[in-house]
């Protein structure tokens, strides 16, 4: 759930970085595409981490 909260929230601000910078529609995409898969690996992370201390 952490994975996907991530990557979402990455695609999000991914898009909207973009949008400030003045980027057009493909620049959007590729900054969404970037921060959403960053998050979601640093959800996975923290989701191992997570799973490692409770159990």
């Amino acid at each position: 759930m952490i994975v996907i909260g991530g990557g979402l929230l990455g695609l999000i601000i991914g898009v909207l970085t973009a949008k400030k910078r003045g980027g057009s529609g493909a620049d959007m995409a590729q900054y969404g595409a970037g921060y959403g898969i960053a998050f979601a690996v640093v959800g996975m992370i923290a989701t191992v981490i997570l799973e490692r201390m409770l159990v």
